[in-house]
């Protein structure tokens, strides 16, 4: 399944509308490693507000990622974790150490406003 990649001035917006396979997952990690780089991001947003559901496979997905795109000069901020997954994943020892996350799309372009202002951008 192809996941769009928007990009909204230096920052790349996902939005996850379904679940993805594993294949998709590592796809998406990919694809955002490159656009970053070809779009000169300096942020990326993925909003999961639309799954039910985060399995130990798309957590360590997810941190990955936002480890990939910090590599690659990017941060990254999950967004719209509902209730009931956090509850499910902190139940399952699922942890998403080192990725900052926000509660809707909107917070996590603030936030990543915030912290571009605080270290003066990339150019």
């Amino acid at each position: 399944m192809q996941i769009p990649i928007l990009k909204q001035g230096h920052v790349l917006v996902v939005c996850i509308h379904a679940a993805l396979t594993d294949r998709d997952l590592l796809q998406l990690r990919d694809e955002l490693a490159l656009e970053i780089g070809q779009r000169r991001s300096h942020g990326v947003v993925i909003d999961v507000s639309a799954l039910d559901v985060l399995d130990s496979f798309a957590s360590r997905t997810l941190r990955g990622i936002a480890q990939t795109t910090w590599l690659r000069g990017a941060k990254t901020i999950v967004v719209g974790i509902q209730a009931e997954v956090a509850f499910a994943m902190v139940q399952l020892g699922l942890v998403m150490e080192g990725v900052e996350t926000a509660l809707d799309l909107e917070e996590g372009l603030a936030l990543l406003a915030t912290s571009e202002g605080a270290s003066g951008g990339r150019d």
